[in-house]
């Protein structure tokens, strides 16, 4: 079964369901969005076909807007047979090849249930069995939380005295970070800090978090009543949404309600700055992070599996 590029014909929606009108129009506004803030291209659009022609099967390479390395997948579609898992898993070979000939050392993509749009991600365990098979491992299993506009603002926390990037610079958010990964209760953090140690790894995810867009004046540290650096806010928005960042709380002071505090900080910035739809994620089993955003307002809407696969970066795209 022949997999190539998508023709320019094929960009309004890859693969089409004849009896799901709302799905194909759904996933149409999404790939003409990703691809008019280039976080994808055309040429990042990958198809097959069967005898006859028919698309069964498509994904699509994503990035941050207009950056040249992809860094997950996204639009992945298939047939839930045996065949079409076996067409599948070719489909995700070509892409992780073409993403290693891009520069990407890591490729991700993720499964949210219950199905939404605008992936209308159908048959979660079978598109977590794909992933397996195609090398991906599960690096976290997630929870997803949305707050509206129109929600009552959690009201300030006074404890901590907070200061921003432009006063306080890098290092500070750095140095914190790696204090608070290693006994992170976030399973893909830990990871990072595994591979890389804590220091490389709050570097690293740092550096993640300057490719969404943000104004410097919402990144801030809070400051403990004793001067203690306590915790960081890192509100900010990914092309869709706004979104909570990230939060990391010092060790030596967790246990007195600061993650709350963080979250709701960073939702009065972004509700200030416009923002109508703020979502957040963490990981399952940090149930510190669960309560503080179901203090904070939030209501979990979806569970999240994250997968990675790691790459070979320059490998040469299957003939």
């Amino acid at each position: 079964m022949p997999i190539r590029i998508a023709r320019p014909d094929e960009l309004s929606a890859l693969v089409q369901h004849s009896e799901q009108p709302e799905r194909n129009a759904g996933t149409a506004a999404y790939l003409t969005d990703l691809l008019a803030k280039k976080c994808t291209r055309p040429e990042w659009c990958l198809v097959a076909e069967d005898e006859a022609g028919r698309l069964t099967a498509a994904t699509a390479l994503w990035t941050f807007p207009g950056n040249d390395v992809p860094m997950a997948l996204v639009l992945l579609e298939a047939r839930w047979d045996e065949p079409g898992l076996a067409t599948g898993r070719a489909l995700l070979a070509e892409a992780v090849a073409l993403a290693g000939s891009l520069g990407a050392r890591e490729l991700e993509h993720v499964i949210d249930s219950p199905t939404q749009p605008p992936q209308f991600q159908a048959e979660p365990e079978r598109r977590a069995e794909l992933l397996r098979l195609a090398g991906f491992e599960r690096a976290r299993d997630g929870r997803r939380f949305r707050r509206h506009s129109g929600a009552e603002l959690t009201s300030h926390d006074d404890r901590l005295n907070w200061h921003s990037l432009p006063s306080l610079g890098r290092e500070p958010f750095i140095a914190l970070l790696a204090e608070a990964l290693p006994t992170s209760a976030d399973a893909h953090l830990a990871a990072k800090v595994a591979r890389h140690g804590a220091r490389r790894a709050a570097e690293s995810l740092f550096t993640d978090m300057e490719e969404f867009s943000y104004e410097p004046r919402w990144w801030e540290i809070g400051y403990a009543p004793d001067g203690t650096p306590a915790a960081i806010s890192l509100p900010a928005r990914n092309p869709s949404t706004a979104v909570i960042g990230l939060v990391a709380v010092s060790p030596a002071c967790r246990g007195n309600g600061y993650a709350t505090a963080v979250v709701a900080r960073g939702t009065r910035l972004l509700v200030e700055a416009g923002a109508e739809e703020i979502r957040g994620d963490c990981d399952a089993a940090n149930t510190a992070m669960i309560m503080a955003f179901e203090r904070a307002g939030y209501e979990n809407f979806a569970d999240r599996q994250e997968f990675t696969r790691r790459l070979l970066a320059g490998a040469a795209p299957a003939p």
